[in-house]
C-alpha cells in the first residue's frame, strides 16, 4: 500500500451496480440497521469495511445465516433492498455470470 491509503468508492459508484462482496456487506448492513440506507461507505478504508463485515456477520449468525430464518420485518427489508440492487445491476449490464467464473472476475471497488 502506498502512502495514500486506499479508500472504497461507495456502493453507488461501483461498476455493475455494486454486485461485489463489499456491496453485499453494505446492503446487508442496511437490512440489519447497522448503518442507514443512505450510507454508501464512500471514502471508508479497508479496516472500516472489515469492521462493518464483522457486525453484519454477527447479525447473520443470530439467524443461522439464512434469509428464511429472518423475522418478517427483516425478511421484507432484505427482499426490498436486494431486489432493487439486482434490478439496478442488471440495468447496468450485470448478469451474475462473472461471479461464478473466478478467472474473469476481478473485484476492484477500492481506488
Amino acid at each position: 500500500m502506498s502512502n495514500t491509503e486506499n479508500r472504497y468508492v461507495g456502493i453507488d459508484k461501483e461498476v455493475l451496480g455494486g454486485m461485489t462482496s463489499i456491496g453485499k456487506t453494505i446492503r446487508d448492513a442496511w437490512v440489519f440497521g447497522v448503518i442507514p440506507e443512505t450510507e454508501t461507505c464512500a471514502g471508508w478504508n479497508l479496516a472500516g469495511i472489515d469492521a462493518l463485515l464483522q457486525k453484519v456477520n454477527a447479525e447473520w449468525d443470530k439467524y443461522g445465516c439464512l434469509v428464511s430464518h429472518l423475522p418478517e420485518e427483516l425478511r421484507g427489508r432484505h427482499e426490498r433492498i436486494h431486489n432493487a440492487a439486482i434490478e439496478k445491476a442488471r440495468a447496468a449490464g450485470w448478469s451474475g455470470e462473472l461471479e461464478t467464473d473466478d478467472e474473469n472476475y476481478n473485484e476492484t471497488p477500492i481506488s
